[in-house]
């Protein structure tokens, strides 16, 4: 299909992808291996084909051309010529209609039907977007924008480390089930930013949104054909689009912009959970949607048969973050979140993957050292996932300087712990003071450690004092998907129980993982609705349910949930105005070390933890002091199943007080009368926070 309605001059190699300039709009794309590149119009609706223009230009590996007239909101894509030998990495075909890598937006959603059935169908209507080997779906396309956006006096946050909260969330999930919200904005960004859900975050006490993935991604056709979605939307295909789902139908991209300005007025910062290890396309049997067609051999690391993808991801393929231009679109892509869109941090999803050489994980990978030299990047906050699926994949501790981990030895350890477990108290006590033996290195600090109890992926905390085992029939993979590693215990019935002392100790359990996650040192995080005690059914792999056992059920915050609600704001109310509970430093007996300000482990009797205590099968029990040279805490864990009298050390001038009592369910934020007895009893499985003061 060829017209002249468009004039083609030759246009800039630079910037990547299509850029509207008050006058015109240039459109470049980077392929070294293609031999002719194709730029695809289509109507306003993006249904039907009306224009195929070749680029005229080939620059530094990059086609080029400008159209001075095209404007913004037209529909494009590409179609790019080459050789189709999988023995040598190639993998072109012109007949596949393919996603810019660099477009801003993203019209529709990927349709899949059957093939000939919608192969006929969609060449009636003029729909030649179809592919010809397996045109299965309909592609979306890619939209030209207009980035400019008022923002007004945007200010970011920018919250210390140590202060940091982070809640983790799901777009849709957050605010589908809101009635005080109007239904067209439920499940959309512009939900998200209105005031009832940001009131409910600031009142929580969080300081900071990581939003699972918001960059454009797609349902996969064997989830769709069993009627469920990639809810989750760790299937990224579009790294600098936010997902179309995620926009109201009148819509633009700008709402994503709005949500983070409303955040910020808020005094909330906005975090991305980011999935650059791999793309939607798969392994080799997977759709042909963008890089695959573009350029398979630069964008994809390729196995020792080219025909196959070294998989380090589990996903069927692995992006290529050696190359040059690749590495290019992921760092531009994170400088335009964080530059033009005011994002504040990235959770990187399987970061192991991003610092590979193949079989091989380097700290010191291009990856990592391009992010430490970039005025942007490097001044945002940056979160790994620190495994992968592939060998030597697991590495916590093993990021660079300026890097926080998610820390799953934390999540294990207080789950073992306060489930009764023996032989975890060692590695628990260094979670509790940040984890130095994994993160005290190169100058690190203990805000490194993102300690969290619950993640999306595996149990809420409703559920890990719910159910001993996953129920993960409603997937459709007969319960054999998810990991069976839950480290929890239902306290005497699977599910949910009318037996009031069974959900007494749930209560109590929640209590304890919650607190300790919120007064440990470290990086606080928080899953969405554990604060009132959502639950999935003991489903610990809800990746693709898109309905009532993913959205958070906000009636239960009255209903219940009110209660423990206010225990996780107490709490994180008490994190905020004690320092001692989100030093900057890690503590050690020696003052000097920390600043003036150290930590000592007890035994219940009062006297300093010895060697030979550690190494105790039957250690369940033991204090923490923290001191600075005016105020102490005393933090006691019991988890026996009968009462320990402990003894706390000699107090300051004010004697010891209680601030948080997991057995009662309290939590204040000054100290209760002083204790009158020089040992107290603490209740089994309890957790109590003392304070003294000058």
């Amino acid at each position: 299909m060829a017209s002249n309605r468009n004039r083609v001059l030759a246009g800039s190699p630079f910037p990547l992808g299509a850029r509207w300039d008050g006058s015109g709009v240039n459109f470049a794309l980077f392929s070294a291996n293609a031999t002719k590149v194709e730029l695809c119009l289509f109507d306003k609706n993006g249904r039907r084909e009306i224009e195929r223009v070749p680029l005229p230009e080939y620059t530094h590996e990059i086609w080029h051309g400008y159209l001075p007239d095209v404007r913004p909101g037209q529909r494009y894509g590409y179609r790019v010529h080459g050789p189709y030998e999988p023995s040598a990495g190639h993998r072109f075909n012109p007949h596949k209609l393919l996603l810019d890598p660099y477009a801003l937006a993203l019209h529709g959603e990927i349709r899949w039907h059957d093939a000939l059935f919608g192969y006929r169908i969609g060449h009636q209507r003029g729909d030649l977007s179809f592919d010809r080997r397996d045109s299965a779906f309909v592609m979306p396309k890619c939209v030209v924008v207009d980035p400019a956006v008022t923002w007004g006096p945007d200010i970011k946050p920018e919250i210390p480390w140590a202060k940091t909260v982070v809640y983790e969330a799901h777009v849709k999930g957050l605010t589908e089930r809101r009635e005080d919200i109007a239904a067209p904005l439920r499940g959309t960004f512009e939900g998200l930013a209105q005031p009832s859900v940001i009131e409910h975050l600031v009142d929580l006490g969080v300081t900071a949104i990581e939003l699972l993935p918001s960059q454009a991604f797609f349902d996969d056709q064997h989830l769709v054909e069993r009627g469920l979605s990639n809810y989750w939307g760790y299937n990224t295909i579009g790294f600098f689009a936010p997902a179309p789902r995620y926009i109201t139908p009148d819509g633009s991209i700008h709402e994503f912009k709005h949500m983070v300005r409303r955040l910020h007025e808020a005094g909330i910062e906005v975090f991305l959970d980011v999935v650059y290890n791999h793309t939607a396309e798969g392994n080799e049997l997977g759709p042909t949607l963008s890089f695959r067609g573009i350029d398979n051999a630069s964008y994809y690391l390729l196995g020792d048969d080219p025909r196959y993808y070294f998989d380090s991801t589990g996903t069927g393929n692995t992006v290529n973050m050696r190359h040059q231009r690749v590495l290019q679109m992921v760092t531009d892509s994170l400088r335009y979140w964080a530059e033009d869109c005011h994002v504040d941090g990235f959770r990187f999803d399987l970061a192991s993957s991003l610092g590979r050489d193949r079989e091989n994980f380097d700290p010191n990978a291009v990856f990592f050292d391009a992010i430490c030299q970039d005025p942007v990047l490097s001044r945002v906050k940056l979160i790994a996932e620190p495994w992968d699926t592939a060998s030597e994949g697991y590495q916590l501790g093993h990021f660079p300087p300026g890097w926080a981990e998610w820390n799953d030895k934390f999540r294990d350890a207080a789950r073992g712990f306060w489930r009764g477990d023996k032989g975890v108290v060692p590695q628990l006590a260094d979670c509790l003071l940040g984890s130095a033996q994994l993160f005290e290195n190169r100058g690190r600090r203990p805000w490194a450690s993102v300690n969290f109890i619950t993640a999306h992926d595996g149990f809420t905390l409703a559920d890990v004092v719910s159910y001993n085992d996953k129920h993960n029939e409603a997937n459709g993979e007969n319960n054999a998907d998810g990991h069976s590693h839950n480290v929890s215990r239902n306290w005497g019935a699977e599910g949910p129980t009318d037996d009031p002392n069974i959900n007494a100790m749930r209560d109590r359990a929640r209590r304890n993982l919650m607190a300790t996650v919120i007064l440990s040192q470290g990086t606080p995080m928080l899953l969405m609705g554990d604060e009132f005690g959502r639950s999935q059914s003991g489903n610990n792999n809800a990746y693709c349910q898109d309905n009532e056992l993913n959205w958070v059920d906000w009636s239960q915050a009255g209903e219940g949930g009110s209660e423990f609600q206010e225990f996780v704001r107490g709490l994180l109310a008490l994190r905020a105005s004690r320092k001692l509970l989100s030093h900057d430093r890690f503590l050690h007996e020696d003052p000097d070390v920390g600043g003036g300000t150290y930590a000592l482990w007890h035994r219940p009797d009062g006297e300093p933890m010895r060697p030979e205590d550690w190494t105790s099968p039957d250690l369940q029990s033991l204090g923490l002091l923290l001191c600075s040279p005016d105020t102490c805490l005393l933090l006691l864990l019991n988890a026996r199943e009968e009462p320990v009298t402990f003894r706390p050390p000699v107090p300051l001038k004010s004697g010891w007080g209680v601030l948080v009592d997991t057995a009662r369910g309290s939590v204040l934020q000054e100290p209760g009368e002083p204790l009158q007895e020089e040992s107290l009893a603490v209740p089994e499985y309890t957790l109590l926070l003392l304070e003294s003061r000058e």
